[in-house]
C-alpha cells in the first residue's frame, strides 16, 4: 500500500488526512501499520523531532472506509476536539455506494445498536434495550446510474459500524461490505463508504473549518464518479 500521506490540512494544532480504504486508523491486535503511525512518522521527519511525537486520534474510520480523518498535534487541541465530538458540534458527511435505492430517497433513520464482541459485529434493532445504544443518521440520494446508488449520509451519533449496519437494515448494504449483507465478491479491505467532509470550529483559532476529501482513495466510489463524469 502507498504510504505517502495525503494531507488535507495542517497547522501547529491539527493534521487532517485522506485515509485510504484498507488502512487502519490506529493500531490493533494485527500489528499492521496504521494512519496514526504514518502520521507520527510524517511529523517526526518533516519537523526533525527527536523522541516520541504526540499525535492524537479524534475519531476513527473503519479499516475498509476511506476519507477525511482528523488528528490533533497537541493535547489541548485533542481535549477540545474530543469535547466537540461529545457535544455533537462536529458535522460529518459520508458518501455511501449501494446497489439498491432506499424506498424513500431521503430520510432519517433511528436504530438501537447491539455490539457482538466475539466477531466485531453490530446488530441494528428497532426497539430500545439496556444493552443497546441509540444511533441516528439522515441520508439523501445524490445520484443513481448503472445500477448503483450514491447516498450522502450525515450521522448524528458516532456508533461503531453505524452507517454500514443502518443502511443494511433498510435493505441497502454498502457495496463491498460482506459483513453487513452485500452478496458480491468478498473483499475485506475496501467498501463503498467514504468520509467526504468534516465541518467544525478550529479548537484554538475558532475559525470555521470545512475539509473535503477527494474520493481517489476509494476505488468503488472513484469508479462511480468517473462514470458520472465527476471526481
Amino acid at each position: 500500500m502507498e504510504k505517502k500521506l495525503e494531507v488535507l490540512f495542517e497547522d501547529n494544532h491539527l493534521l487532517i488526512v485522506n485515509k485510504p480504504a484498507g488502512l487502519l486508523s490506529q493500531g490493533d491486535r494485527t500489528g499492521d501499520e496504521s494512519m496514526l503511525d504514518i502520521g507520527k512518522q510524517y511529523i517526526k521527519e518533516k519537523y526533525k523531532k527527536p523522541g516520541d511525537v504526540f499525535l492524537g486520534l479524534v475519531h476513527r474510520l473503519d479499516r475498509p472506509v476511506s476519507g477525511v480523518l482528523l488528528l490533533a498535534r497537541t493535547s489541548k487541541a485533542l481535549e477540545r476536539l474530543n469535547a466537540s465530538m461529545r457535544e455533537g458540534t462536529i458535522k460529518k458527511t459520508y458518501w455511501a455506494l449501494t446497489e439498491k435505492q432506499p424506498e424513500e430517497l431521503s430520510g432519517h433513520l433511528v436504530h438501537w445498536l447491539e455490539k457482538i464482541e466475539s466477531d466485531n459485529r453490530v446488530i441494528a434493532h428497532r426497539e430500545a434495550s439496556p444493552n443497546r445504544k441509540k444511533a441516528t443518521l439522515s441520508y439523501e440520494m445524490v445520484q443513481y446510474i448503472k445500477g448503483k446508488c450514491l447516498l450522502e449520509v450525515n450521522p448524528q451519533t458516532g456508533r461503531p459500524h453505524q452507517i454500514r449496519v443502518q443502511l443494511s437494515k433498510i435493505g441497502c448494504p454498502i457495496i463491498g461490505d460482506n459483513k453487513y449483507g452485500w452478496k458480491g465478491k468478498k473483499n475485506a479491505q475496501e467498501i463503498g463508504l467514504h468520509a467526504r467532509k468534516l465541518e467544525f470550529n478550529h479548537p484554538v483559532t475558532k475559525e470555521a473549518m470545512e475539509i473535503v476529501a477527494p474520493v481517489k482513495n476509494n476505488p468503488f466510489i472513484q469508479a462511480f464518479m468517473i462514470n458520472a463524469g465527476q471526481r
